[in-house]
């Protein structure tokens, strides 16, 4: 039975992925930060573990745990993260740095900490990356820089991990129908105080932080994509679902850049002075 560990599962893509991939025949390790979530996934009969991601002990745990009882690993998603929005300028280096530590650099992390049982079986790296790396768009600065890193960094390992026999795959969802949104509007609010020379613009930081919520593909359909472009004889370097993932990159890639600017500037309200 072919194995898969799966970040960040608690909700959207990640539990999406695990039930997927359980359908499909996979030994399926589900990972979540909250006790909460971890048991409910162990009762949905998952091989479920408590994962902070950032967690250099604990990523080394878990290795030597799929190492001890023989695991194989045919598949690593790398699906934990979060979305930091708000003006750059408000949230500042902190609020970037939590925003790469999730999003990038766990990343990395997690796939070192099980690269020889990747190696072993030849084994696919799949990063959950984002539309919104390729299009940024303002109020979610640090966000859809995360994203493009995790673009730069899927390229690299992609090349890198070849004499290995590991494949890599990005995987660059748009509207995913998630708690992404909810969670980003949390963020936007914490960070978005009347003292921000952006107070003015707070709704729309808001409706940037919603944008998930437009017109959303359902997770289960993104993972079903996932599956299928795995199941091919070569596995695609990136693989795009859910509303506006083709059309976004397609956007960047064609228009001029004054006019995605002004567009940018006129959906966020930043044409008039502050």
């Amino acid at each position: 039975m072919p194995t898969v560990l799966i970040t960040g599962c608690s909700s959207g893509i990640g539990r999406a992925l695990a039930d997927a991939f359980r359908d499909a025949g996979f030994e399926v390790w589900a990972t979540a930060r909250k006790a909460g979530d971890v048991e409910r996934l162990a009762s949905d009969g998952f091989i479920a573990r408590a994962l902070d991601v950032n967690d250099a002990q604990a990523l080394a745990t878990l290795a030597d745990e799929l190492q001890a009882c023989g695991a194989t690993l045919d598949v690593l998603v790398n699906n934990a993260g979060f979305g930091a929005m708000g003006p750059l300028l408000d949230g500042g280096a902190e609020a970037l740095r939590a925003q790469f530590e999730t999003n990038v650099f766990s990343g990395v992390e997690v796939t070192r900490a099980l690269f020889a049982l990747l190696r072993r079986s030849r084994g696919t790296v799949v990063n959950i990356g984002s539309v919104s790396g390729v299009l940024v768009t303002p109020f979610a600065g640090a966000y859809c820089a995360s994203k493009a890193a995790v673009h730069a960094l899927s390229d690299a390992l992609r090349l890198e991990l070849a004499p290995f026999g590991i494949r890599v795959m990005e995987v660059q969802p748009g509207a995913i129908a998630s708690q992404f949104a909810s969670a980003a509007q949390r963020e936007a609010a914490q960070v978005l105080h009347a003292d921000s020379p952006w107070w003015p613009l707070r709704e729309q930081v808001q409706a940037r932080a919603r944008a998930s919520l437009d017109r959303p593909t359902p997770a289960a359909q993104l993972a079903q994509t996932v599956l299928a472009a795995l199941g091919r004889r070569t596995v695609p370097a990136v693989v795009r679902a859910g509303n506006g993932s083709r059309l976004l990159p397609l956007m960047a890639w064609l228009l001029p850049r004054r006019l995605l600017d002004w567009a940018l500037r006129k959906r966020f309200g930043l044409l008039r002075s502050l």
